[in-house]
Formats: structure tokens, C-alpha cells, sequence
């Protein structure tokens, strides 16, 4: 009997040995190491590509506070994905099926009473965007005031004051490029506005699509935005330079080639408004009765150091000179030795860098969208023309004027006419003195 248990153990042993190393690891583990490998397991089966964000109101003081208990509802292709609800600090986190094209809708009547989209549009409550595989992107829903009234008129007039201030250097920012083609060419490039899109695009593409951070995508986009504008000099302007095509010709050729690379930007980037993926979203800084992004002081403080750089480019630089000569009389300039068409493709890859970082200035602000340079090239020329053609200081004080009147406009007046005030001062000062601010009058007629 005890030899036919020992051979019955030995067999049972022999049994177990065998499926344990027939099984692997897995059978031999401890419960530490299981629950590890089911954390493993959980952390795999989580979504990759992700949306996230936070959503805040003004309240009666000006103070941001917290909107919770909103609902964010995600859609693909029509169908709905999921619903995200706000919590106690204002955040929302989804995780999306995949990589692709979706939709998010602000369920308004989830809001807190009171609270309303700054935007007045229909569909100002919904986001679409695409999402690629392994990115984690921010969405953003600008809120207003909350239930308990305005801050008053003072705060609100300091409040547009400074956001006009910004809007007015990114406007001068592309303005200058516009004003010293003009200045030294003579052409109306009514083009101008589509190196603005394509800068902001092309940054876009470096960080989002590449994954490089923003900064170093900006500085990838200036020297991509100066050597397109510097191709156009070459490839299009310099040959119909030689021609000697008539001003209004090159003029009406401006329009067909904005129309060209707008839509085919359009084309190419679709019609959703997109943001950068660092800065998106940011908590605003509190100075007295002032709130401003850090973002927009960086924005601010760095427009001014790239305005002082240029004019003092401008004065103090041979270039600087040359460019001045030109502008004042081409001949003249040319015959004392100065290489008038160098000189003309300075300005030219000078505007397209200038106009890349409105763009992305413009974009940081608020979304990259195909159109955004078409929507600014009005404001631009409002604020050439009333501060004087061809001057790049004129540029900038006009421009400074028309951001300030476009949001100061909406302290008394609906915000979808915010752009009527700017050209009515502009109406005003060229009946008072056609030249502009900073003119020649000599240059009129």
C-alpha cells in the first residue's frame, strides 16, 4: 500500500510539474505579481488619444471661477461617442476610440444660470476636430459673464484697452511687411493676408502633426514663411518686374493669387479652426482690474521687441538705408550703386517672416483657421492707410489705433460690428488729413 502511494504521489507530482512549465510563469505567480500584471493590463487598455479642458465663468467681481457639472457631448461621424461632465474644478478628461474626426458639443442647458458663450454664433457651443494617433489636444469653450451683472464700465473699458493693445501689435506686426512692399514696389498686394494663414499653418503642422514643441515649430515656420514670400518675389513679382507690368496689372494678379492659396490652403488644412497643441488653455492673470493670459503678456512683450528690432533695423543698418532709399526714389537708389532687386527681396522675405508671427500670435491667441490672414487683411490695410502708405512707423501707430477702436468698439456696440469703428476713424483722419498720420503728402495723387 505504501509503495502505491508513493508511486501515486510521485505521478501527481510529475503531473503538476509538467503543466506548470507547460503553462509558464503565469500559473507561478504570486498575488503581488497579479495584481501588478492586472494594473499592466488596465494601463494597455486605456485610450491613447485623448480631449481634455477646463471650463471657467467670470463671475459679478471679474473672478474666474469653476463651472461644474457641465456636459460635453462627443460625436464621430454623427454618432455619439460618449458624454463628459464637468467636475467640481471646472476639468473634463475623454478618452476617444481612436484617431480621427470628431465633434464636441457644449450642452448649453447644462450651464449655470447666467452663463452664456462670448460668441454669439449658432454654433458657437460646437468644437470639431481631428485627433491623431497618441495625441492628447486640448478644447476650448470661451465663456462670459456669469449670473450677477457686468464689472463696470471702467474695469471692462481697462480690459479691452489692454486686449486691444495686443490686437493692434499683432496687427502692426503684418501691417509693416504690407507697408514696405508698398513702399518699395508700389504693389497692393492684396496676397499679403495668405502668408499670414500659411505662417500659422505651417507652425501648426510642426507641432501638431510633427509633435514639435510650439517654440521651435514658430522658428521652423518664420524661416518656411520668409523663404515662400521670398519664392513669390522671384518666381512671380521680379519677372513681372522686368516686363514692366503696370501697377493695377499686379495688382489684379494679387487678388488671383489670394484666391489661389486660400483655397488652397482650404484645401489642404479643411475648414475646422485648430489650436496649437501647448498654450491652449491657461489660467488668466489677475492685475488689479485687469485679467490677461500669460500667453498674451509673451505675446505682447515679444511684438514689442520684434517692432523695436525692426525699426531700429530701419535707421541704424545699411539694409535699413538701402530700403529707405528705395522707397523714397528707385532711380535715384539705383543709380548710387544701391542693388535695387537685393533690396527688394529683403523686404519681401522680411514681410513674410513678419506676417508668420502675426500668424501664430494671432493663433496662440485664439484657433489656426484657412482664412485667418483674409479676415486680418482689411485691418491691415485700415491701419497702413491711416497711418500713412509706404511708412513702416505710420504702420505701426495705425495699426495700434485700429486694435484699439475694434475692441473698444464693442464696449458700447454689438461685438459683430466691432470692426465698423476702426474704419470709421479711419474715415474720419483721411478727411482731415488724406496723407495719414505719419504721410507725406507729395506721396498722395
Amino acid at each position: 500500500m505504501r509503495a502505491r502511494w508513493v508511486r501515486h504521489s510521485v505521478s501527481a507530482l510529475s503531473t503538476l510539474l509538467f503543466l506548470h512549465l507547460l503553462a509558464g510563469p503565469g500559473l507561478a505567480q504570486t498575488p503581488a505579481a497579479s495584481e501588478q500584471a492586472s494594473e499592466a493590463a488596465t494601463e494597455a487598455e486605456e485610450p491613447a488619444e485623448t480631449v481634455r479642458g477646463i471650463l471657467r465663468q467670470r463671475d459679478a467681481e471679474g473672478e474666474q471661477v469653476p463651472v461644474e457639472g457641465a456636459q460635453i457631448i462627443i460625436r464621430s461621424d454623427g454618432q455619439e461617442v460618449g458624454t463628459i461632465e464637468t467636475g467640481p474644478d471646472g476639468t473634463f478628461e475623454f478618452g476617444l476610440p481612436g484617431p480621427g474626426e470628431y465633434e464636441a458639443e457644449l450642452v448649453l442647458d447644462s450651464l449655470p444660470e447666467g452663463a452664456t458663450l462670448t460668441s454669439e454664433a449658432e454654433d458657437a457651443n460646437i468644437l470639431a476636430f481631428s485627433i491623431a494617433e497618441g495625441q492628447s489636444r486640448p478644447l476650448l469653450f470661451r465663456l462670459g459673464e456669469g449670473s450677477g451683472g457686468g464689472r463696470g464700465l471702467l474695469p471692462e473699458f481697462l480690459q479691452l484697452s489692454v486686449e486691444g493693445i495686443k490686437f493692434g501689435l499683432i496687427i502692426a506686426m503684418t501691417a509693416i511687411g504690407l507697408s514696405l512692399v508698398f513702399g518699395t514696389t508700389g504693389l497692393v498686394n492684396f496676397a499679403h493676408g495668405e502668408l499670414v494663414s500659411f505662417g500659422a499653418i505651417i507652425a501648426w503642422f510642426f507641432n501638431a502633426t510633427l509633435g514639435i514643441h510650439l517654440i521651435p515649430a514658430l522658428l521652423l515656420a518664420l524661416v518656411a514663411g520668409a523663404a515662400f514670400s521670398g519664392l513669390l518675389d522671384l518666381g512671380l513679382w521680379r519677372p513681372l518686374r522686368r516686363r514692366g507690368t503696370s501697377l493695377i496689372a499686379m495688382l489684379v494678379v494679387s487678388v488671383g493669387l489670394s484666391l489661389f492659396l486660400r483655397y488652397a490652403m482650404l484645401y489642404q488644412f479643411g475648414g475646422r479652426s485648430r489650436p496649437y497643441q501647448q498654450y491652449a488653455i491657461q489660467t488668466g492673470l489677475v492685475i488689479g482690474p485687469i485679467r490677461i493670459a500669460p500667453k498674451d503678456l509673451i505675446v505682447v512683450a515679444v511684438s514689442i521687441v520684434i517692432l523695436i528690432a525692426v525699426g531700429l533695423m530701419l535707421q541704424r543698418t545699411k539694409m535699413g538705408t538701402a530700403m529707405r532709399a528705395v522707397a523714397d526714389n528707385r532711380d535715384l537708389a539705383a543709380s548710387s550703386g544701391i542693388d535695387v532687386q537685393r533690396v527688394i527681396l529683403f523686404v519681401w522675405l522680411l514681410a513674410g517672416g513678419l506676417a508668420t508671427l502675426g500668424g501664430v500670435f494671432l493663433g496662440v491667441g485664439e484657433q489656426v483657421t484657412w482664412d485667418m490672414g483674409f479676415t486680418l487683411l482689411l485691418l491691415m490695410f485700415a491701419g497702413v492707410i491711416l497711418g500713412g502708405l509706404g511708412t513702416a512707423y505710420g504702420a505701426l501707430i495705425g495699426s495700434l489705433v485700429v486694435g484699439m477702436f475694434v475692441q473698444l468698439w464693442s464696449l458700447f456696440f454689438s461685438p459683430e460690428l466691432k470692426n465698423v469703428g476702426a474704419f470709421i476713424v479711419l474715415i474720419l483722419v483721411l478727411l482731415v488729413r488724406p496723407q495719414g498720420i505719419m504721410g507725406r503728402r507729395e506721396r498722395i495723387g
